[in-house]
């Protein structure tokens, strides 16, 4: 049970980390790279892997892996989209231009 909390706060953070951080990557500085929506849904993506990674990973601790479709990555890459949405709103409609 510990560990679907955790895996849940983990992917709630993963989707919202790349609307709080102005580096591409969070490595390169903004001066080198502008960072654009594109970006932004890369690392996007690319979190919502590490966040499925992890949690087969988990899952393969447990029990064996069950076989999903299609229809499981559609689902769970929506709810990771829902996710981030505090973090879009943050970035895009709150915040003052210029911060």
């Amino acid at each position: 049970m510990l560990e679907i909390i955790l895996l849940c706060g983990l992917a709630a953070l993963a989707a919202n980390l790349p609307f709080l951080s102005d580096r591409v990557g969070f490595v390169l500085p903004p001066d080198v790279l502008k960072m654009n929506f594109g970006w932004r849904l890369l690392e996007l993506v690319l979190l919502y892997l590490a966040v499925g990674v992890v949690a087969r990973v988990l899952e393969a601790r447990v029990s064996t892996v069950q076989p999903q479709h299609w229809w499981f990555y559609v689902a769970t890459a929506a709810l990771f989209i829902v996710m981030a949405w505090p973090g879009f709103v943050w970035r895009y409609f709150w915040r003052k231009p210029g911060l």
